[in-house]
C-alpha cells in the first residue's frame, strides 16, 4: 500500500541517521582519497553527506516555500575543504551518496525516487557553483596580487614580501627575466598572452596601466641560454631568447612601440628592466624605424639624450670603459672612423696605416663590446659613448686637478 506523503517524511527522518552511516561506509569503500585523508577532513566530508541528507528531506517536505538549499549543503564544509577536494571528486561524492540513498528507499515510492533525482541534480549543479565561485575569487584575488606585484617591480619598491607574493602566484619563471612594454590593445586577451608564452617555455606576470600594457618574462624551464645575451652558451640545448618570446607575444600588444628591457638575473631583479623598458618605450617614437618588438639597448642614445642616468652609464660601463681599458688603439680608430663618415681609407689616412689595419680594429671593437661601427644605427650608439665617455673622464679629472693645484 502506498505511503502518504506525511508518512514517507516521517519515515526519512527516522532513517536519516542510517542513511549518513551507510554513506560514510560507502565511501571508505570505493573512494581511495576519501580513505586517504586526514581524519579532520574525512569527518567535513561526511558532514556534507549528512547535510545533503537533511536539506533533502527539508526540500522533499516543502520544495516551494524553501528556497534551493543545496547551495546551504555545502555550508557545513570548513573552507579549506574546498581547496583539498576537487570538483570531480565532489561529484563522486554526491554520486555514492544518490546511490546510498536509491538503494535505501527503492521501491517506496517512485514520486520519491524522482525527488531524490532531481535534487541530485540541482546539487550536482550547486557544487559546480560553488567552486566556479571559488575559482572567480581566486582568480580575482591572483588578478590584483599581480598587478600589485608588477606594480612594485615598475616603481623599485620592493621589499621583503615580493618572493612570497610571486610564490603565491604560481610563478615557474627560472633565473633570468625580461621586461616587456607595449601599448594595450582594445580588447585585451590575458589568457591568449599566457597561452603563447607557455608555449615558448616561458612564464609571465601581466599588467595593465592605462594605455601601457606590461609583461614579466621569465623562462619556465632552468637553464636555457639567452640568445640576446653577451655571455656564450655553455653547450645546454639552445632555448628561445627573450627577444624571440617577444616577438612572439607582440600580436598581443595593441599598435605602437614594443620595448624589451635587459635581461636581469632574477625577478626580484626585475625593477632594472622594467626603467630601461619603460624610458625606451618613452623615447621609441625618436627613432623612425624602429622595429617591433626593439630592444632597450637599441634606444641608448635617445634615452641618455632624454637624461635617463641608466642609459649614460650604460654606454659608458659597456662600450667606452671596455674599449679604453682593451687598447687605445680602439678608441682613437673608433673615433675617427666615426668623425670621418665611416670611411675607412679617411680613417687610414688619418691615423697614418693601411685600410685593412682599419678594418682588424674595427673587428676587434666588434668583438670586444658586441657593437659593429660600419652599421648606421650602431654606429650611432657607439658615437654616443664615446661623447659620454669623453665627458665623464673630463669630469672625472677636473677633481684631480684641482687637488694637484693645491
Amino acid at each position: 500500500m502506498p505511503r502518504s506523503k506525511a508518512e514517507t517524511l516521517d519515515w526519512l527522518r527516522r532513517i536519516s541517521g542510517e542513511l549518513s552511516t551507510l554513506t560514510v561506509k560507502r565511501l571508505e569503500t570505493e573512494l581511495p582519497w576519501y580513505s586517504d585523508m586526514p581524519p579532520g577532513r574525512r569527518s567535513a566530508v561526511g558532514l556534507v553527506a549528512q547535510a545533503g541528507i537533511t536539506s533533502f528531506i527539508a526540500w522533499y517536505d516543502d520544495p516551494k516555500a524553501t528556497p534551493w538549499i543545496a547551495a546551504d549543503v555545502f555550508a557545513a564544509a570548513p573552507r579549506e575543504l574546498l581547496r583539498s577536494v576537487s570538483l570531480q571528486q565532489t561529484l563522486q561524492l554526491i554520486r555514492v551518496t544518490v546511490e546510498v540513498f536509491e538503494e535505501r528507499v527503492s521501491g517506496v515510492s517512485e514520486e520519491l525516487r524522482e525527488a531524490v533525482l532531481l535534487y541530485s541534480r540541482e546539487i550536482a549543479f550547486s557544487a559546480a557553483d560553488v567552486y566556479a565561485r571559488a575559482a572567480e575569487a581566486r582568480g580575482l584575488w591572483d588578478a590584483r596580487l599581480e598587478a600589485l606585484v608588477v606594480d612594485s617591480i615598475l616603481s623599485g619598491e620592493t621589499d621583503d614580501e615580493l618572493p612570497s607574493r610571486i610564490a603565491a602566484l604560481g610563478w615557474h619563471g627560472h633565473g633570468e627575466v625580461a621586461v616587456l612594454v607595449g601599448t594595450t590593445p582594445p580588447q585585451l586577451d590575458v589568457d591568449q598572452l599566457r597561452r603563447t608564452s607557455r608555449h615558448m617555455k616561458a612564464d609571465v606576470l601581466i599588467g595593465v596601466q592605462g594605455k601601457r600594457l606590461v609583461l614579466v618574462i621569465g623562462r619556465a624551464e632552468a637553464d636555457a641560454p639567452d640568445g640576446d645575451d653577451d655571455e656564450e652558451s655553455d653547450g645546454a640545448a639552445p632555448g628561445p631568447g627573450f627577444m624571440e618570446i617577444a616577438a612572439a607575444l607582440e600580436r598581443g600588444f595593441g599598435d605602437g612601440f614594443l620595448v624589451l628591457g635587459h635581461t636581469v638575473p632574477s625577478l626580484v631583479d626585475a625593477s632594472s628592466s622594467a626603467r630601461s623598458a619603460l624610458a625606451g618605450f618613452a623615447v621609441a617614437h625618436a627613432w623612425r624605424n624602429a622595429p617591433r618588438p626593439v630592444h632597450a639597448n637599441d634606444l641608448l642614445p635617445e634615452r641618455a639624450l632624454v637624461g635617463d642616468a641608466q642609459a649614460r652609464t650604460t654606454l659608458v660601463d659597456r662600450i667606452y670603459r671596455p674599449l679604453q681599458a682593451h687598447s687605445s688603439d680602439l678608441v682613437l680608430t673608433l673615433w675617427a672612423y666615426l668623425d670621418n663618415g665611416r670611411s675607412l681609407e679617411a680613417t687610414a689616412r688619418e691615423l697614418f696605416v693601411h685600410p685593412n689595419t682599419v678594418r682588424y680594429r674595427l673587428k676587434r671593437v666588434s668583438d670586444v663590446i658586441g657593437w659593429d661601427a660600419t652599421g648606421a644605427r650602431e654606429a650611432l650608439i657607439l658615437q654616443s659613448a664615446l661623447i659620454l665617455g669623453s665627458i665623464a673622464d673630463h669630469e672625472r679629472a677636473r677633481p684631480a686637478s684641482r687637488q694637484a693645484k693645491r
